[in-house]
């Protein structure tokens, strides 16, 4: 099996658009958040404020760009590489992750066993898998990857006299992460779990940079949920 070749157009987003400073919306949302009152942090409304903020920009976002399709690195003819390396990149992260949770963090002295209270945990088994994770996954990386890297990078690409630089984005890859690992609700669910959400967020992201194909972060994305998922249900609830 070869790997992907890399996308002429790796970032599209890079190409003229209207309203890439969109994307600043929910990562200011996001910094507002920590600078509140504890008594509104817990406010779930407040946790969801900043991805509705990203959702609503997306919305306005897409509603003034054409070829959205391109821009968001969803070409039909993406999907087959995208099932693929998708699969693979998310088996290896569920695996590494699901390790991290299950055994480093109670060797160190964390408590996991709150994940047993989380929404997810809540619901039935079978909503979960694949129904439910593959959602999340879907509109996740549509609003973090699609979205705000896809726009970030954009923004960036007028940075940079480099064309190097420019390709890789890294300003605009470690942005996106930080914010998607700090994503109030992520933290508030996850709790100290939400570091993972660091690499995790860098690795996709390098990911669609380097191909172009937000199909590979969404399978990646689902695929690796539901490992960790399946993992921590089975030994936390059986």
């Amino acid at each position: 099996m070869m790997a992907p070749e890399p996308s002429p157009h790796a970032t599209p987003a890079q190409a003229d658009e209207w309203g890439a400073a969109l994307s600043l919306l929910p990562i200011a949302a996001t910094l507002s958040f920590y600078t509140l009152p504890a008594s509104l942090q817990a406010q779930p409304l407040v946790q969801l404020a900043p991805q509705l903020i990203a959702y609503l920009a997306l919305g306005l976002w897409a509603s003034r760009n054409p070829n959205l399709v391109a821009r968001l690195g969803l070409e039909k003819e993406k999907i087959g590489d995208g099932l693929r390396w998708g699969l693979v990149t998310g088996l290896l992260l569920g695996g590494l992750n699901t390790f991290v949770i299950l055994s480093v963090y109670p060797h160190l002295g964390y408590d996991i066993h709150f994940l047993t209270a989380t929404p997810h945990a809540q619901l039935p088994l079978f909503v979960m898998v694949p129904w439910f994770i593959c959602g999340i996954a879907l509109f996740v990386e549509l609003n973090f990857r699609g979205f705000m890297l896809g726009r970030l990078a954009a923004l960036e690409s007028r940075l940079w006299r480099s064309d190097l630089a420019s390709r890789l984005s890294p300003l605009a890859i470690f942005t996106s992460a930080v914010i998607f690992a700090f994503d109030p609700f992520m933290v508030n669910t996850f709790q100290h779990l939400h570091w993972i959400a660091v690499w995790d967020g860098l690795i996709w992201g390098i990911i669609l940079v380097r191909t172009g194909n937000l199909y590979i972060t969404i399978v990646a994305h689902a695929t690796e949920v539901i490992v960790m998922y399946g993992a921590a249900r089975f030994t936390l609830m059986s």
